[in-house]
Parts: structure tokens; sequence; C-alpha cells
């Protein structure tokens, strides 16, 4: 095969993927012009049209379907050999990409990888922090981590970090003029502060439990966020009650400028997981990320 076409076909498989000349481009590192110019080329040497562009997106038609289901599972085992050569070296390297929720980023993610890079120089961790669930295998991440009730079944999934905890909290202040709820329907006569789940756009309902009694509260409130961080920083401002994870605000807790409601209504679940696609070989590299992630729990 010339090499130009094997060079096309990359970039083929790249803007279907993308939906988007742009963003494809851009992780191409060409220009949108002559990644046009190429995709043109390539239609004309196959003699059928592989992409439907319209002025806001750009899809596969039916052949290019077929060519990208082809063709994209074959590339990425290329990748994969490519990068097990390097295991050769005697030295891992590689490239992993991650896909986490902001909160598993600074919490879970970032702590462990941080001695790991110092020891491992020639592997490089790419991560996405989005409070989106993604799908990892469309965006060709290498794995994601989520709290462990919500990962996809066809994963495998490795637990990486112990029991948490989500606790409604406020400041001294807000206290001051409210009365402290005593359960979890008495936040109806609260000023709560919402979170707007990126996914599907509406608010996150806080849930509680009490001796295998669940309860699910929608609350009301001047101020909705769609990460819990910005929460936590109106809430030590007094404007209202946050429902966000333990770890975020234990500092806050100890020091007493955040004081914690319905504790009894807040028990432990299990915390985020590491998950992957079932693939049949993965590189040193990947395997030392995982070992490194799911250590100290």
């Amino acid at each position: 095969m010339p090499r130009d076409n094997l060079n096309d076909l990359v970039a083929f498989v790249t803007v279907a993927r993308e939906g988007s000349f742009t963003r494809a481009a851009a992780k191409l590192g060409v220009s949108p012009s002559a990644l046009s110019h190429a995709m043109r080329g390539l239609e004309q040497r196959l003699g059928l049209r592989l992409l439907a562009r319209s002025t806001r997106s750009v899809s596969p038609t039916e052949a290019g379907e077929t060519l990208l289901l082809s063709v994209a599972p074959r590339l990425e085992e290329i990748e994969a050999q490519l990068s097990a050569l390097g295991d050769l070296r005697g030295k891992p390297a590689g490239t992993i990409r991650i896909n986490a929720s902001r909160h598993a980023v600074a919490h879970c993610l970032w702590p462990k990888l941080r001695p790991f890079l110092k020891d491992y120089p020639d592997i490089n961790i790419e991560i996405s922090a989005d409070n989106r669930f993604t799908d990892i295998v469309a965006e060709r991440f290498d794995m994601g981590i989520r709290l462990s009730e919500s990962l996809p079944k066809d994963m495998i999934a490795v637990p990486i970090c112990g029991p948490m905890r989500m606790v409604a909290v406020a400041s001294p202040g807000y206290f001051e003029s409210h009365y402290k709820p005593l359960h979890p329907n008495d936040l109806n006569q609260q000023q709560c502060i919402n979170l707007r789940l990126p996914t599907y756009g509406g608010f996150y309902a806080w849930e509680f439990e009490k001796d295998g009694q669940a309860l699910s509260v929608r609350v009301q409130g001047q101020l909705a966020f769609n990460d819990s961080q910005h929460s936590v920083q109106a809430c030590l401002d007094g404007f209202g009650i946050a429902f966000v994870p333990k770890d975020m605000v234990d500092s806050y807790l100890e020091t007493g400028q955040l004081l914690q409601v319905l504790a009894d209504w807040c028990p432990e679940f299990a915390g985020y997981s590491l998950y992957y696609p079932n693939r049949r070989q993965h590189s040193s590299a990947f395997s030392l990320v995982i070992n490194a992630l799911k250590s100290h729990i």
C-alpha cells in the first residue's frame, strides 16, 4: 500500500471519530484545509464518497462507516504493537490516556500519579477531567475512572480507592439564620446549592439512607453549579447547604469553617474504580499505571 494511503486512512479515522475537520486537524497537527484536501484525494482514489459534509459537522457515509469499522481496529492493533516494542528497550514507555471526573482526578488519580511519574519518566499520561459519562472506547481513552456503582458492565473494573461518603454541610454563619435540618425532607425549607449533572442535564437528587430506608430529595436554592468544588466555596461563603464528597470538606470540618448535618443519613458507598475494555494485549506502561493506581487502597 502506498504510504500516502496509510496516512490518509489514519486521517480518515480521526475525522470520522471527531465529527469535525477542525478538531481532527488539531489532533493530527495539520491544517483543516490540508486535511480536507487529503480526504478528497482518498475518496477520488477509492471512487467512493466516505464523508458527508455539512456546515456544522462531518459524518461517515455508509461506505465510510464500513471502512471505519474495518480499518480502525487494525490501526489500534498497530499502535498497541508499536507501544509494546518500547518494552524491548528495558524502559517502559508510551502514552496512556485517562478519562476521569474532576473529583477523581484531584482526590484519587493525581495523588497516586505524582510519585509514579517521577519513577517512570518515559511514560506520558494524558488526563481528561470531565464530569460527563464518556464512552472511553469511542473517544479512544485507554482507561476511565468513575464511581464503582456506575461502571459499564462490559468493562474490566479495578477498585482504586476505599469507600466514600457524601455529606451535607453549611457554614456556621448560615445556621445563624436557618435551623439545622434533622431529616432529609427538612431540606425543602432550606437554601440548598444544587448540582447540575452534565450528562443528563438535570439537577442531582441528593441521596440519603438510614436503617435500610433510601430517600432522594430534589432540593431548591438560589445557586446551582456543575462542579462540586464551586459548591464548596459558595457553602463557605454562607449561601446555603451543599451535598459533596466528604474528602472535599474534611479540612473545613476540622477547623469549624463548615458544619455537617444529617450525618446519620449519609452512609458510606463504594469509591472509584478504574475500568478499561477487555483487549488481548497491553503494554507494560499500561500495566504499571494500573498497578500504581490500585495500590494503597
